[in-house]
């Protein structure tokens, strides 16, 4: 911060004050009358950039605080240069701050270089199909940045493991599906399968603990920017919450998917069954787009 208030402050001097190729020894009376009228405006300049400086800090602290903190430069570049607009909003520097704050004073997931970690494995672009989730899992080592999925070593929640079956039942699925051992999905977001949370932080063991405070916005700007820039997109919205969320997406460009949400609670009642997964491919290839391996 002080290194670019010192920078910026150096260009105002360059721009105000006179340049001299050397030292004058004439005792020309012009050259002194120059050199009073040098001195007069040094100082003028001197005060003029003081009171630059305390304008111009504020604005250099919040651009600092949204584009140079460590949880927005863990964003993917692809995704942060199509988004800019959005993460120079005031909404994003204040819930930037919130989730900070948050951290020094609750145990929060997932850790902050793991909060865009769906932006890591492939250009925007190159998105394919968008799962769309609420929020990160609440307990320990579960939630890194995927929604639905979970890092190896940790037990497969029940959603996936419903997932999981949906897939390993849907005959249509290229070569099958085998129920693996983990619950990783990275292997599909490096194939362009947005696994997206609505809210990207939560509190451990308090679910939604961090709706409301600015991510919706964000997430709702991502859809809407993969909606408006890419076509034949497949969106898959499980749940209630997923397709109130997916009513911004270009039915005319995109393919929708609905269903209930694979949870316990509501998968035998039109998860099960539903052939999402080879639905999909069978989208893709129909555009010429590459079909997603949904083995892990």
């Amino acid at each position: 911060m002080y290194r670019s208030a010192m920078s910026y402050q150096t260009k105002i001097t360059t721009l105000f004050s006179p340049k001299l190729s050397g030292k004058r020894t004439s005792t020309d009376p012009t050259a002194a009358h120059f050199q009073t009228k040098r001195s007069k405006c040094d100082k003028e300049n001197k005060s003029f950039i003081q009171s630059t400086q305390v304008s111009q800090t504020p604005k250099l602290e919040t651009r600092k605080d949204v584009i140079d903190t460590a949880i927005c430069h863990s964003m993917g570049k692809t995704w942060r240069d199509a988004l800019k607009s959005e993460l120079n909003k005031p909404y994003f520097t204040k819930l930037i701050k919130y989730v900070e704050n948050e951290r020094t004073h609750h145990t929060i997931y997932p850790p902050p270089e793991q909060v865009f970690s769906w932006t890591h494995h492939c250009n925007i672009r190159d998105t394919k199909v968008v799962i769309l989730g609420q929020d990160p899992y609440h307990g320990p080592h579960q939630a890194h940045g995927l929604c639905f999925s979970v890092q190896k070593g940790v037990d497969q929640p029940p959603s996936l493991k419903n997932i999981f079956k949906e897939l390993a039942s849907d005959e249509k699925v290229d070569g099958g599906f085998e129920i693996p051992e983990h619950g990783n999905l990275t292997k599909w977001a490096k194939q362009g399968v947005l696994l997206l949370n609505a809210v990207l932080t939560v509190r451990k063991s308090e679910p939604n603990s961090h709706k409301d405070k600015g991510w919706e916005k964000l997430t709702d700007a991502v859809i809407s920017w993969i909606s408006s820039n890419l076509e034949n997109v497949v969106f898959m919205l499980w749940g209630s919450y997923a397709q109130k969320k997916g009513s911004r997406i270009d039915k005319s460009r995109h393919l929708i998917l609905k269903s209930v949400h694979p949870s316990p609670l509501s998968a035998y009642r039109g998860f099960l069954g539903c052939h999402h997964f080879s639905k999909a491919n069978q989208h893709l290839e129909s555009h010429g787009k590459p079909e997603i391996d949904w083995n892990l």
